[in-house]
């Protein structure tokens, strides 16, 4: 509705993880590069930890377009109900017929997992499975990354696994069953909220990507869209969408502090001022 009353080319505030908008801002930078490293240097088992909303699945994506082209890659979006579950979907993303018995025996299973990453690494490729919401996985599972994670020969690692989770993840692994998996992860990034400079620097990044070229927000409403979004990138985007879908139905050009509240007002998880005159400030957590 906006993209026309704004002349953009595209929506430029959208959910969906979007790599023409990524702006590699210091968190997400440092995240893509650590774990290219990892790969590089033939880690076995790397770590992006993120809060909700943080572009965990955005940096998946710039990784996978990154991925050097002798490394194959095997994508799980979903977390695994079982071990056994995590072991098939691996052995279906890297192309493996499942026949009955190894679908109930994981001896064989492993052992057909083992020999096609031999003969890919013998071949020069290597493999590398990204597994997402990895805090969701029951405990068989994270056993089976780990021992997934010792296939090798005598000189390199057959599997490289990068795992992107929620913070709960850390709490788990702090348990005392969990203390080998714990060890086997040799690189672990962090995605950081955004400061403010970064949070203006993400949202006129975005709006140029796709096609404004007149300015939207002034400092003040880039400060409260900070505060109420706490940096998170996901309620940026919620923040600035209805803003200025606020912004288009008011017919201005420009979005003011009043569309900027309404945003606030309307976005489940944002910080709510605790008044808003002469200034927005005396910000709350989103649980009070």
């Amino acid at each position: 509705m906006y993209q026309t009353h704004f002349n953009l080319v595209s929506a430029p505030f959208g959910l969906t993880p979007n790599t023409h908008l990524f702006h590699a801002l210091p968190p997400h930078l440092e995240a893509i590069e650590t774990t290219l490293s990892a790969l590089q240097m033939g880690e076995g088992i790397i770590q992006i930890a993120g809060e909700v909303g943080t572009g965990k699945t955005l940096v998946c994506r710039m990784l996978i377009n990154r991925l050097p082209a002798h490394m194959d890659l095997a994508y799980l979006p979903t977390p695994a109900s079982s071990g056994q579950a995590l072991r098939l979907a691996l052995a279906r993303e890297l192309g493996l017929t499942i026949t009955p018995g190894m679908q109930t025996d994981e001896a064989l299973l492993i052992e057909q997992l083992q020999l096609t990453l031999l003969q890919r690494k013998t071949a020069g490729r290597s493999v590398v499975v990204m597994i997402d919401e990895a805090q969701a996985l029951p405990d068989d599972a994270l056993e089976a990354i780990r021992l997934l994670g010792n296939l090798e020969t005598e000189q390199d690692k057959l599997l490289h696994i990068v795992l992107f989770a929620q913070p709960e993840l850390d709490s788990r692994l702090a348990a005392h069953h969990l203390r080998q998996f714990r060890q086997r992860i040799t690189f672990r990034s962090a995605l950081r909220p955004l400061t403010l400079e970064e949070t203006a620097a993400y949202i006129e990044y975005r709006l140029a990507r796709s096609g404004c070229y007149q300015p939207l927000f002034s400092v003040p409403l880039y400060k409260a869209i900070w505060q109420a979004s706490q940096g998170i990138p996901r309620l940026i985007n919620q923040l600035c969408h209805k803003t200025l879908l606020a912004t288009c139905c008011d017919r201005r050009d420009e979005a003011n502090r009043e569309a900027v509240l309404l945003a606030i007002k309307d976005t489940v998880g944002a910080r709510q001022p605790r008044w808003t005159y002469p200034v927005l400030w005396g910000w709350q957590s989103p649980h009070e």
